[in-house]
């Protein structure tokens, strides 16, 4: 069964996914306001009501801004994250509405089957997600400082990628942001550079040679920008004969505009 993939927000300002097939409708993280959540929803033509699940990958706020919102106006809609999370966030949601994850453990909502995958960043027990449903494979993996190896088989698996390219070191080097910042930022439990993600993309074209489409996600304000992550990973793939068009599909998502429906 086809999957179908959307981004409604991706950036260090929000983020929310939604990811769907024929029978189920889930959402990854909850970023940006129910508000705005609502209206991606219309705008791909599916019914809020229709939601089954809302699946948290840490407790920072641009990830859980509207989580209880969301599951006060949508009686329907369980919420989905491991026991850290949940408790960092501090949230309002009634107990019988809290499905408990773990990671490396597949469960199912409706007829998607879910796993959680560690990730190294500065949260509780923060977690990327991969979605499959037949021989069809959706991963997302942001808001890590580096790729652990384990996750470049799951990758490899994916028809869609969603992976993290935060930020440019240039930017970031020379930028705003007070030092500690900066050394959060690029540290090992902060987020994946522009040149990190290309090398990522890189191994995983190396060792698990398939067609797939590849998103570049969770793009800062302060420190990226769309046609410098693109550029920057193109350039690193071509220097090992890896073509975009030829041996995979890249596009950024934009953190503040609703991105195409997407099947695989």
């Amino acid at each position: 069964m086809a999957l179908k993939f959307c981004s409604f927000s991706s950036g260090s300002s929000g983020n929310c996914y939604f990811i769907q097939t024929e029978t189920t409708a889930i959402l990854v993280d909850a970023g940006i306001s129910a508000k705005k959540i609502k209206e991606g929803l219309a705008q791909i033509g599916t019914e809020a009501g229709t939601l089954r699940g809302l699946l948290l990958t840490h407790e920072h706020s641009d990830h859980i801004k509207s989580a209880s919102t969301l599951l006060k106006q949508l009686p329907q809609m369980e919420l989905f994250a491991n026991s850290e999370t949940l408790e960092a966030a501090n949230l309002e949601i009634p107990g019988e509405k809290v499905q408990l994850v773990k990671s490396n453990r597949a469960f199912k909502i409706g007829d998607i089957m879910v796993t959680a995958l560690p990730v190294s960043h500065d949260a509780a027990n923060p977690v990327g997600y991969s979605f499959s449903s037949g021989s069809h494979q959706i991963t997302i993996i942001t808001d890590t400082g580096y790729i652990p190896g384990e996750l470049f088989t799951e990758m490899g698996n994916a028809d869609l990628l969603v992976l993290e390219a935060n930020y440019d070191s240039d930017m970031l080097k020379i930028g705003r942001y007070p030092w500690f910042l900066k050394q959060r930022i690029a540290g090992d439990r902060g987020h994946l550079s522009n040149e990190a993600a290309g090398e990522a993309l890189r191994q995983i074209l190396a060792e698990h040679p398939k067609r797939r489409q590849v998103f570049l996600g969770h793009l800062s304000k302060e420190n990226n920008f769309p046609d410098m992550a693109y550029q920057t990973v193109k350039n690193i793939l071509e220097e090992k004969k890896y073509y975009i068009g030829k041996h995979l599909e890249l596009q950024t998502l934009l953190r503040d505009k609703i991105s195409g429906s997407f099947r695989v």
